[in-house]
């Protein structure tokens, strides 16, 4: 699992934990990380921890084939992901964060798919799951990498979930809205519908289980998106502009 040093990656693993599972953890903070294991093990299970940077392309790869030679993956949660907005004042968001947010969101969690996707096919068994947002049915103005390495990632997860089928290999989209961990805690304004992570990891491992395709939570944003989908888009980018949205240093 990518990203278990954050809330929901820290629940999901927490959710899974239990004797006779074996769990790695991935993540950029080694005592989050090790406090997750730690949850984890008081549950039963037996953690790996690695503690880096979802940055680093060849030992993503690397690890990931190390994990998978040492204990055939039955389940792969790439979780990891960053989120930025526009500096106030700004006319475009910082060309660092656009980059770091096109790894970590769509270009890494594709590779790694990919890769665990041809060691389950060979074994016609196994699941994966790529966490979304809903942001990626919509033009936000002011979180432009956000948005399109979101979408990027969707359009991949329902090509690999065809892809796959055949093989026996599930793939499931998950797009939550806003779930009470520190990125969304970041933004300066109101977060409706808001979930706890528990609360999410319930709802990812439901689906998952089921072989779900994809995942849009809360419901009133699969709603959201059918009417963003029809509003013609010079009145919904005039509306989505008009936006204030604020965020808290890291």
């Amino acid at each position: 699992m990518t990203g278990a040093s954050g809330g929901l990656g820290s629940a999901l693993a927490c959710h899974y934990a239990a004797p006779g599972i074996h769990i790695t953890l991935w993540g950029r903070n080694e005592d989050r990380l090790a406090r997750t294991a730690s949850l984890c093990e008081a549950k039963g299970a037996t953690t790996s921890v690695r503690a880096f940077g979802l940055t680093d392309h060849d030992r993503a790869l690397s690890l990931l084939g190390e994990a998978d030679a040492a204990r055939p993956l039955d389940l792969v949660i790439l979780n990891a992901g960053v989120s930025d907005i526009r500096p106030e004042g700004a006319v475009t968001e910082r060309v660092e964060a656009v980059w770091e947010a096109a790894l970590v969101n769509y270009a890494i969690p594709v590779a790694l798919a990919t890769e665990a996707a041809s060691f389950m096919a060979g074994r016609r068994r196994g699941r994966i799951a790529l966490i979304g947002s809903v942001a990626a049915h919509h033009d936000l103005p002011f979180a432009t990498a956000y948005c399109s390495s979101k979408a990027g990632l969707a359009r991949f997860s329902t090509c690999l979930h065809a892809a796959m089928t055949p093989s026996d290999v599930g793939v499931t989209l998950i797009e939550p809205s806003y779930i009470d961990t520190a990125m969304s805690r970041r933004l300066d304004g109101a977060r409706p519908f808001l979930v706890t992570p528990e609360d999410a990891a319930r709802r990812i491992a439901r689906a998952i289980g089921r072989g779900q395709a994809v995942l849009v939570f809360p419901a009133v944003f699969l709603l959201l998106k059918f009417v963003s989908a029809l509003m013609p888009r010079r009145i919904a980018h005039r509306l989505l502009r008009m936006a204030r949205v604020k965020q808290n240093a890291r």
